[in-house]
C-alpha cells in the first residue's frame, strides 16, 4: 500500500497511496519488504466533506473541487488522477462512484451511512494499471457537525476512523543498489531513483507519475510524488533503530493533511 491512503481523499489514496544507508554500498535499513500495520496507523482528522443535492453530487474536499450530476451517468472531470466520474444514488442511504481514466474504471466504491447517521462505511474496489488483481479496502468515517436538512443522508463532513485491506493493499518492499534506491509493491507500483532531490519516473499509479528522494539521516528519507510536475504529497519514513518497524508520515500537500503509517518487516 505504498500510496499511503491516497486513494481515500483521491487521494488517496489515496490514494493512496508508500515509500538510505549511511554507506552507500552497505545494506539499507529500509531493503526488504514491509507490511502496513492498519490496527497501529492513525489517519487524519481533518474532515473530508461532499454532499449529494438536487440531483447533483459536489465534492468539496477534493483538490480541485468539482461537481456532477448524480444520475449514474458518465461526466467529465478535470485535475483529477481520473478523467471521468459517475454517481449512482443506489437508496436514502446509499451512493455509489465509479472513477474512470481513459475509458478504464480505476476505482469503485459504495458509501452507506449509517441508520443513525453517525457513521459512513466505503467499501472500495481498486483497479491497478498493470491489469493485476484488485485491491480491495474499508474505511469507516464519523460524522462531523450536523446533517444539513434536504441534501442526501450520506452528505456532510466525515473524519476518518479506521481501514482494512486486503493483503495486496498493504504490501510494499524497498532495494538498495549503491546510490539506487527501488520501491515496488503487489500493485504494480515502482520507481529507482537516487538520493539527489530530482525527479524519477514513477511507474503503474495513476496518482503520481514522478518521485524526488532525500535521505534526511541514515534512518529516514523523505519521497515527494509528483504528477504531471506539481507536487502531491511527501512521505516522511523512518525505521527503528531495531529495523523491525517503520514509521510514515504521510502529507498529503492539496488538502494539507497528515497520516501517521505503521509497518512492521517481513
Amino acid at each position: 500500500m505504498h500510496r499511503m491512503k491516497q486513494h481515500v481523499c483521491c487521494g488517496l489514496l489515496a490514494l493512496a497511496a508508500l515509500c538510505a544507508a549511511a554507506v552507500s554500498h552497505a545494506q539499507s535499513p529500509f531493503d526488504g519488504t514491509w507490511r502496513i500495520s492498519a490496527a497501529q496507523s492513525k489517519l487524519t482528522a481533518k474532515p473530508f466533506t461532499f454532499y449529494t443535492s438536487q440531483g447533483w453530487f459536489h465534492c468539496v474536499s477534493c483538490t480541485p473541487a468539482y461537481d456532477v450530476q448524480a444520475d449514474g451517468q458518465d461526466h467529465p472531470v478535470q485535475g483529477q488522477p481520473f478523467d471521468v466520474v459517475s454517481v449512482t444514488l443506489v437508496d436514502p442511504h446509499t451512493i455509489k462512484s465509479v472513477l474512470k481514466k481513459d475509458g478504464k474504471t480505476i476505482t469503485e466504491f459504495t458509501s452507506v451511512v449509517s441508520a443513525d447517521g453517525k457513521t459512513l462505511t466505503n467499501t472500495f474496489t481498486n483497479y491497478p494499471m498493470n491489469g493485476g488483481e484488485p485491491v480491495h479496502e474499508v474505511d469507516i468515517q464519523k460524522r462531523v457537525g450536523v446533517l444539513r436538512p434536504g441534501v442526501h443522508a450520506t452528505s456532510g463532513n466525515w473524519q476518518a476512523v479506521k481501514f482494512t485491506g486486503s493483503e495486496n493493499d498493504l504490501l510494499f518492499s524497498f532495494k538498495s543498489n549503491g546510490d539506487e534506491f527501488t520501491m515496488t509493491d503487489t500493485t504494480g507500483d515502482s520507481y529507482t531513483a537516487k538520493f539527489d532531490g530530482n525527479d524519477y519516473p514513477f511507474k503503474g499509479a495513476y496518482g503520481t507519475d514522478a518521485v524526488s528522494l532525500k535521505r534526511m539521516n541514515a534512518r529516514t528519507i523523505e519521497e515527494t510524488d509528483k504528477l504531471k510536475g506539481k507536487a502531491m504529497d511527501t512521505q516522511t519514513m523512518t525505521v527503528a533503530p531495531d529495523g523491525k518497524t517503520m514509521t510514515v508520515v504521510a502529507h498529503d500537500l492539496l488538502r494539507d493533511a497528515t497520516s501517521t503509517f505503521m509497518a512492521t518487516k517481513k
